[in-house]
C-alpha cells in the first residue's frame, strides 16, 4: 500500500503561484509514476502533469508554460509548482501513483492509477 498525503493548497488572486507537494508513504516502490489531477465541482477529474521515477513527464494543454511538475525521489515527494494561475485553475487537486512506468499519454489519465491522495483545495479569485 501507498499513502499519499498532499498539501500547499490556498487561496491566491489571479496571477499569483502555489507550490503543491505530496509525501508518499508506505510501499515506495510503487510510485514508479506520479501525477496532479484535478477536480472542479461538477466536473470529471482530469490530469494536470505527470511524472516517471526516471524524469518523463507530461503537462496538459492547459497548464503548459505555466505549471511544473518534479519529483524528489530521496525525499518520496512530488511537487506542482503552479504559476500565473487564473480563476479557471480553481479545483481540489490530487495526487496519484501507480507501480507501471506509464507512458506520456498514462501519465494523464487516472485510470491507469491505483493509489490516490485526499486532495487539497486550490481557490483562484478574479
Amino acid at each position: 500500500q501507498v499513502q499519499l498525503v498532499e498539501s500547499g493548497g490556498g487561496s491566491v488572486q489571479a496571477g499569483g503561484s502555489l507550490r503543491l507537494s505530496c509525501v508518499a508513504s508506505g510501499y515506495i516502490s510503487s510510485t514508479v509514476s506520479m501525477g496532479w489531477f484535478r477536480q472542479a465541482p461538477g466536473r470529471e477529474r482530469d490530469g494536470v502533469a505527470g511524472i516517471t521515477s526516471d524524469g518523463n513527464t507530461n503537462i496538459a494543454d492547459s497548464v503548459k508554460g505555466r505549471f511544473t511538475i518534479s519529483r524528489d525521489n530521496a525525499k518520496n515527494t512530488l511537487y506542482l509548482q503552479m504559476n500565473r494561475l487564473q480563476p479557471e485553475d480553481t479545483a481540489m487537486y490530487f495526487c496519484a501513483a501507480d507501480a507501471s512506468r506509464l507512458s506520456s499519454w498514462g501519465l494523464l489519465h487516472r485510470g491507469w492509477y491505483k493509489y490516490w491522495g485526499q486532495g487539497t483545495q486550490v481557490t483562484v479569485s478574479s
